[in-house]
C-alpha cells in the first residue's frame, strides 16, 4: 500500500465552530504526542474540537478540552481517559514567538483540525481572535451575497 492511498483514507477532524467563532489571523502546524488507543480512535474518527483550545504552560505547548473517545477493542486498563490534557510537539521559537501573540488581549490558539501526515498524527492551531455578535452578523451575511452571486454566474451561463 503506498504512502499517499492511506493518508486518503485517514480522517481529518475539523472544528467546524473555530471559523464562524473566530477570526483566524494565524495557522501552526504541530505534532500531538498521544498513546496508543487514542491514535486508534483518531483513526476511526472518533474525536472532537469543539470546546478545545490550547495553551503553554511553562515554555511547553498542551492541548485541552480536546475528546477522543475510548477505543472499543481496547481493554479498560490500556484505554485512555477522554479529555486528559496533550502535549503538543512545536520548536521552541514556534512556542515564543506564539507566547508573545498570546500576550495581546483577546488572542487564543484553536484547533482547528486534527489529521495524519506521513502517519504521524498532526495539530493545526489558529491564532484566533474573537468575534463578536456584529461580526458574525457580517460574515454570513457576506457569505449569503457570495452564494447569490455564485448562483447568478452559473445561471446566467447556461
Amino acid at each position: 500500500m503506498s504512502k499517499s492511498k492511506g493518508q486518503q483514507n485517514s480522517p481529518r477532524i475539523v472544528n467546524r465552530r473555530a471559523m464562524h467563532d473566530y477570526f483566524i489571523e494565524g495557522k501552526l502546524e504541530c505534532g500531538i504526542v498521544l498513546v496508543g488507543s487514542e491514535v486508534k480512535a483518531l483513526r476511526q474518527g472518533d474525536a472532537q474540537l469543539q470546546d478545545a483550545y490550547a495553551h503553554i504552560k511553562s515554555g511547553e505547548l498542551y492541548l485541552s478540552g480536546a475528546h477522543i473517545d475510548p477505543y472499543t477493542k481496547a481493554s479498560i486498563v490500556y484505554n485512555h481517559e477522554p479529555r486528559r490534557e496533550r502535549k503538543l510537539l512545536a520548536h521552541r521559537r514556534e512556542i515564543h514567538k506564539l507566547e508573545q501573540e498570546l500576550s495581546i488581549r483577546g488572542t487564543t490558539l484553536i484547533p482547528l483540525a486534527i489529521y495524519f501526515k506521513n502517519g504521524r498524527a498532526k495539530v493545526e492551531l489558529g491564532l484566533a481572535r474573537g468575534k463578536q455578535k456584529h461580526d458574525k452578523r457580517e460574515t454570513i451575511k457576506r457569505k449569503e451575497m457570495d452564494r447569490e452571486m455564485r448562483r447568478a454566474m452559473t445561471t446566467r451561463g447556461r
